[in-house]
């Protein structure tokens, strides 16, 4: 029997959603994106034990994070030996999301992206909204 229709698919991989990733990165307005500096996205399937502890969550309670120095906090920190902002997006919660919600795969990370990397400029819920209907 040949496979046809959805019979043939499988859930996006790692490497998949780094491309999604990217691509939702590249599709925010480039006034906000010139302000991210050298911010690195990382996809990985899970946290780790230590940020589900720290953060109170399991494994699936996290669709992204934000670690780093946040703007309103850059200048109160030395410049020597701080590792880059960075965002993780993490793909099996945010997989179990879109299983249960009507919205696209892209339109979610979208969203986690702009919400996390929102706490990097301190921007309100209202900011990040605005920037996510200006997304291409």
């Amino acid at each position: 029997m040949a496979e046809t229709g959805l019979a043939g698919l499988s859930a996006p991989s790692i490497a998949d959603f780094e491309r999604l990733a990217a691509e939702a990165f590249d599709g925010l307005p480039a006034d906000f994106r010139a302000l991210c500096g050298n911010i690195v996205i990382q996809v990985e399937d899970f946290p780790t034990d230590e940020v589900q502890a720290e953060m109170r969550a399991g494994p699936f309670d996290l669709l992204g994070l934000f670690q780093g120095i946040g703007l309103a906090q850059d200048q109160a920190v030395p410049e020597t030996g701080r590792l880059p902002n960075m965002v993780f997006l993490y793909r099996r919660a945010i997989l179990d999301y879109w299983a249960e919600h009507a919205e696209t795969l892209g339109a979610i990370v979208t969203h986690v992206l702009v919400h996390e990397i929102g706490h990097h400029f301190g921007l309100s819920d209202d900011d990040m909204y605005a920037i996510e209907r200006r997304a291409g």
